[in-house]
């Protein structure tokens, strides 16, 4: 019998749980990879040879390959881990969770700077707001992606 799941109506969030733990082990495993040096050569130097070495997906693969967090982090993928991917490209963490949510450093920053999202139109998918899949991405760097 499935554990009823509540939390799945949060617009624009995935709950990193028992099941997604399961499903991104080896994602986050090549993830911690990365605080190694040596590892974090090989990788940059020829990155689908290294991910070819770790059990992963093909689809965690191709997120990786194109630095989608966001898609990374529905395969399993916890923001922790993969931040290792963000460091070995010389991102820092404001950048990256600017990247995944279609704004630029500046806007993401100035954003948070401000409090954040509004939690209106945020708290359940059933509520039309912000974070609906429909008003997504945000900001001037997700709006150039979409012209």
């Amino acid at each position: 019998m499935p554990l009823d799941k509540p939390y799945l109506d949060v617009p624009g969030t995935t709950i990193f749980d028992a099941e997604q733990s399961r499903k991104g082990y080896w994602l986050n495993q090549f993830c911690m990879s990365l605080m190694k040096a040596e590892n974090r050569a090989r990788f940059k130097a020829n990155e689908r040879a290294y991910l070819d070495e770790w059990a992963m997906t093909e689809e965690q693969k191709q997120a990786v390959l194109a630095r989608d967090l966001n898609r990374c982090i529905r395969s399993g993928g916890n923001i922790y881990f993969l931040a290792k991917i963000g460091a070995t490209d010389g991102l820092s963490f404001q950048q990256m969770a600017g990247s995944m949510t279609g704004m630029t450093e500046t806007e993401y920053r100035d954003m948070m700077i401000r409090g954040g999202r509004s939690v209106e139109g945020n708290r359940y998918i059933g509520e039309h707001g912000d974070a609906q899949a429909d008003r997504q991405p945000q900001g001037a760097a997700g709006q150039k992606k979409g012209a």
